[in-house]
């Protein structure tokens, strides 16, 4: 915990070692949470999932959002048709184009995966404080922020 009051600004070393720790912190919840809440449904595949959700898509198109290769992608996708997670449809613009959408028991998957890791995060917070749950709130504002920017 820092001991500057909020008015003294931070040096260049303490606003250094501020976002190492942000930066480690963020990375260890997000981690956790797509690890831990369900084991049955890895992170790069819920990830495609996710992808799919708003529109469908191209093994080409999806490879180039998750910036993998292309094999890798074919090999995810193919693992999400067999599960009944995605299907293929012929681009009906281009023979050779594969387009693959979310079936309904994809976008089962996609709510129950969520609900999953919002139920492991409601879990870390119930063990909080008011005010820790005060500060939280304050910080998600704030990384938002710096999110977007």
């Amino acid at each position: 915990m820092r001991t500057k009051t909020p008015t003294a600004p931070l040096s260049r070393a303490e606003l250094v070692s501020l976002s190492n720790d942000i930066r480690l912190a963020c990375m260890r919840i997000s981690r956790r949470v797509r690890f831990e809440s369900d084991r049955e449904m890895p992170p790069h595949r819920f990830s495609v999932l996710c992808r799919l959700e708003s529109t469908p898509r191209t093994n080409s198109e999806l490879a180039d959002i998750e910036r993998v290769s292309a094999p890798s992608m074919k090999r995810t996708t193919n693992t999400l048709v067999e599960l009944g997670y995605i299907a293929r449809a012929d681009d009906p613009t281009d023979g050779r184009q594969v387009i693959l959408s979310l079936t309904p028991e994809g976008r089962r998957a996609v709510k129950r995966v969520r609900k999953q890791r919002d139920e492991w995060m409601l879990s870390r917070f119930e063990h909080l404080t008011d005010e820790e749950r005060e500060l939280l709130q304050r910080a998600a504002d704030v990384l938002a922020k710096v999110a977007s920017e």
